[in-house]
């Protein structure tokens, strides 16, 4: 099952659990719109033919939503009876964070055996190097940028790109120095409005006649991207200031071979740990290594942005 907000690759994760279910002589049952489906019993059989062609394939076909009743005992309760009625003897997971915690009160209430499978763009889960779908975002994300520059340097125009990153900047960061942004704003930072304004200042003042500026949804320098524009219009009349927000744009679009690859790794590895017995794990990378890591840790283990990257970033903007 998918679950939470999609991300690209989450079709290729899919595909690579069926197929790893084929090649080891094991039933594959896929579960329509995450612990909503698991609740209506909306299951489908999927077989090695049912996932062809959709490994290029944004979204997800299992299609994801979220459930209010799940969040319930007795909507949990359902759920597990509908799995024994089955004869489903295992759950794997592609979501994020609040995906992996119903995974594990599930398991806790019912002895249920449950992997995850890290998807998310925002790359925020303890545990793993890269999410699936993370990749595929940052790539949007720069090729946008690159796009609004352009604008950017034909008006001599700031521009305030925001980027999704609710509570985690790895967007912002890596698409901030990839695509040259002038100052980067991320969740985990709080570096305030002054030494954004002394940036901008100094940018002036080299001689740069338009600015990209990098906001992560998250930021807390200012309550939202309007917010920050405001006050360097305020603050900086000689800017002529525009916004631009991304938004969902990140999460769509054909995965990249990244992803792809990534998803076909950490599916295989999900369905052979179910087969050894093994639960409550989380599936991931380090290293360009697959490793297993408690799903717990996944969830309470928090992120932490890379300090060399942000220390780059700034030497990038002189």
């Amino acid at each position: 099952m998918t679950s939470g907000g999609d991300a690209p690759g989450m079709n290729a994760a899919i595909r690579s659990v069926v197929r790893a279910c084929a090649y080891y002589r094991v039933s594959c049952v896929g579960i329509y719109r995450g612990y909503e489906g698991l609740i209506d019993a909306d299951f489908i059989e999927l077989t090695a033919r049912s996932v062809n062609n959709i490994i290029n394939k944004g979204g997800t076909i299992l299609k994801s939503a979220r459930s209010k009743e799940f969040r319930t005992k007795e909507g949990r309760k359902i759920a597990f009876e509908n799995l024994k009625e089955q004869n489903i003897e295992g759950l794997i997971v592609i979501g994020g964070d609040g995906s992996f915690t119903g995974a594990v009160l599930f398991n806790e209430e019912y002895n249920f055996p449950v992997i995850g499978i890290p998807g998310t763009i925002d790359n925020d889960i303890f545990g793993t190097s890269h999410t699936i779908g993370y990749d595929t975002a940052l790539n949007t994300a720069v090729e946008a940028i690159d796009k609004i520059r352009d604008t950017a340097s034909s008006h001599n125009r700031l521009f305030f790109v925001e980027v999704m990153g609710r509570d985690a900047g790895f967007i912002a960061l890596n698409a901030g120095v990839g695509a040259g942004a002038e100052e980067i704003l991320i969740p985990e930072e709080n570096l305030g409005l002054d030494r954004m304004l002394e940036s901008l200042k100094k940018s002036r003042r080299t001689g740069k006649s338009s600015s990209i500026v990098v906001v992560a949804e998250g930021d807390k320098s200012g309550k939202n991207v309007y917010e920050l524009a405001k006050y360097v219009e305020e603050n900086l009349p000689e800017y002529d200031v525009r916004v631009s927000i991304l938004g969902h744009m990140q999460r769509g679009g054909s995965p990249s071979c990244f992803d792809r690859v990534l998803a076909s790794r950490l599916g295989v590895k999900s369905v052979e740990l179910l087969l050894d017995g093994k639960t409550n794990l989380m599936v991931g990378l380090k290293d360009n290594e697959v490793i297993s890591s408690s799903i717990l840790e996944a969830i309470k283990g928090g992120h932490s942005i890379n300090h060399e990257l942000l220390r780059v970033s700034d030497i990038m903007t002189t």
